[in-house]
């Protein structure tokens, strides 16, 4: 008979806690527990039978895959509950009736597309470093732009110790003072173009994700969302080389 039980970070994702590395962090925490005992990273549970509780509420399994973009804008933080009481995504997706919770991150100051879902192995899919999803952005630079440096973002720069993979870069629009390029990347790492940008001297005064995979932010206005279709849903897992669902 086939093992019943799953890991216990994926049955908290794929019932909308949290990722699986914000679950994993929770279970470090202490604040997990498994049919009243307290959890411990690698505990497997069996969906069917046992009782997780995050923080005392217990952990409801979900029927409804959710999938949703989002143009977040400038000056709202990443995440579904902030402790300072900073603006956060979850406000502007408020009347979702789903426990979602966002795939990846943009930070504070950047704008455009961000997902979110209460699908665990659709996050995982999307943000896994293995999988190279491509992430376009629309990146507004002070004063100019070299041939030097354009070349350096597609032959890769180091930021915290390591070299990123090629990008690619174009320029849109050239006025004095600012440069408007667009610059699509192939891995996720934290403010990963803000760094590059500061490693060549360029200023970043805006900072837009426009598309991931094929997924286009289009007309969608600033702080509002809308469902994915089932084509969009199925041309992210495509770029994240997932076959089968």
């Amino acid at each position: 008979m086939a093992d019943a039980k799953i890991r216990l970070q994926k049955y908290m994702a794929e019932n909308g806690i949290a990722s699986r590395r914000k679950s994993e962090e929770l279970i470090a925490a202490g604040k997990v527990r498994v049919n009243g005992k307290i959890a411990a990273i690698g505990d497997k549970v069996d969906p069917k039978h046992d009782k997780v509780t995050v923080s005392g509420k217990r952990v409801v399994r979900m029927k409804k895959n959710v999938y949703i973009m989002l143009h977040k804008p400038r000056g709202f933080i990443t995440t579904m509950h902030d402790e300072m009481d900073r603006k956060c995504v979850a406000q502007l997706i408020e009347d979702v009736p789903e426990r979602v919770y966002p795939v990846g991150r943009l930070d504070r100051e950047s704008e455009g597309l961000l997902l979110l879902t209460n699908d665990g192995e659709f996050a995982n899919a999307l943000t896994h470093p293995s999988k190279h999803v491509p992430k376009t952005y629309r990146v507004t630079v002070r004063p100019d732009i070299t041939k030097e440096q354009l070349a350096a973002f597609e032959n890769g720069i180091e930021i915290d110790g390591r070299m990123t993979m090629p990008a690619e870069v174009r320029v849109l629009d050239k006025q004095e003072g600012r440069v408007v390029l667009e610059i699509v990347i192939y891995e996720g790492r934290n403010r990963q173009i803000r760094k590059m940008c500061e490693a060549l001297g360029l200023e970043v005064a805006r900072l837009k994700r426009t598309k991931i995979g094929s997924l286009k932010l289009g007309m969608l206005k600033q702080g509002e969302y809308r469902y994915l279709s089932d084509d969009e849903i199925h041309g992210l897992l495509v770029a994240a080389q997932v076959t089968k669902r």
